[in-house]
């Protein structure tokens, strides 16, 4: 089997910047056709350009929580490259949650950014994907791959949102993988712990001695590179991974082998 995503068109959300864009890249840089798609327009230009012409890079600014922009991106790759092979849903967002407030909304914000637009851009494109499908009498006909958080399975107050939301998520993944699996459609998820993504630079930025924090938290003793992660995606998205489907891979460094009270999934 091979591990190649060459010639495969793919859409990866929250490609303007942090995981999005480093899972992004990697792809482009083995051979995938890209669609980076983002609501950060200003990013998305300032990484690619105005206009891209580069033949195997697109980007398309579009809010997912609106269900007119899934259907325009979809147009829009359909349009540069007539299909779509992989999906990875890498839009997330974390906000802290008082847990003891029935006025914070943060719930319900995270079950929307995290959940519900991972959930109806699955389903959009996989219906692509079926139809693609219907000419190829064999072989994978597309992969869908969510990022989820071991916050789906630590506990920690402050994430609580985050923790629900990624917690639904795999479920999600898991139950679309049934439903999908008889169209030869995979799904899976990659639940880590902490890489250098933009928000995690923040934190690090605002807390002092929170990198060691991490560190002592995790076997290996560092914070994961966001090459490592998007290497991860790319097997799941390959033929490779052809057997697999509704797992959830863990890319934590072993820190969920310990003890649970420790520093934050992030």
């Amino acid at each position: 089997m091979s591990f190649s995503i060459a010639g495969k068109t793919a859409i990866v959300t929250g490609a303007a910047n942090g995981i999005g864009l480093a899972i992004a890249r990697h792809f482009v840089e083995n051979g995938a056709n890209v669609m980076f798609a983002d609501m950060d327009d200003k990013s998305l230009k300032r990484e690619l350009g105005e206009n891209p012409d580069d033949g195997n890079i697109r980007f398309f600014a579009c809010d997912l929580r609106e269900r007119l922009s899934i259907a325009n991106l979809l147009s829009a790759t359909l349009d540069a490259y007539d299909k779509v092979d992989i999906l990875v849903n890498a839009c997330r967002q974390v906000v802290t949650t008082d847990p003891l407030d029935p006025d914070d909304a943060s719930v319900e914000l995270m079950i929307q950014q995290n959940l519900m637009t991972s959930l109806r851009l699955s389903q959009i494109i996989a219906k692509r994907m079926i139809k693609q499908g219907e000419d190829q009498p064999e072989g994978q006909v597309g992969s869908i791959v969510n990022l989820s958080s071991i916050a789906a399975r630590r506990t920690h107050p402050d994430l609580l949102g985050y923790s629900v939301s990624t917690a639904a998520l795999d479920q999600m993944t898991r139950s679309m993988a049934v439903a999908l699996a008889p169209h030869r459609i995979r799904v899976n998820a990659v639940s880590f712990g902490s890489v250098m993504s933009a928000s995690l630079q923040d934190a690090l930025r605002e807390n002092d001695g929170y990198r060691e924090d991490i560190e002592d938290h995790t076997p290996l003793g560092r914070v994961a590179a966001p090459h490592e992660l998007a290497e991860a995606v790319q097997f799941l998205a390959s033929e490779g991974a052809g057997f697999m489907t509704g797992q959830i891979v863990t890319l934590d460094g072993g820190r969920t082998l310990l003890d649970p009270v420790a520093a934050p999934a992030h």
